[in-house]
């Protein structure tokens, strides 16, 4: 899977604040920003790929299609 801004962000932030031993402290904070930060990030993986059915690649005379949803969640979705 692919880590997007955030998660990365996310994680940088939780390796920060372990090594100052406050890690508790940063959920119950930001908890409710880092969600609200995925969403939008989501949102916006979605509208850059499209919300119509796309044509994703032809293998072996098959067609694959996909939603800019599918995609997200193919590659991003943990």
């Amino acid at each position: 899977m692919k880590e997007t801004a955030v998660d990365w962000l996310v994680h940088e932030l939780d390796k920060q604040m372990i090594e100052r031993d406050k890690f508790d402290a940063f959920d119950w904070i930001f908890g409710d920003l880092i969600k609200q930060a995925k969403e939008m990030e989501k949102q916006q993986i979605i509208e850059a790929h499209g919300a119509k059915l796309k044509k994703s690649q032809i293998i072996e005379d098959y067609e694959y299609w996909f939603s800019g949803e599918d995609y997200y969640n193919k590659n991003y979705k943990y």
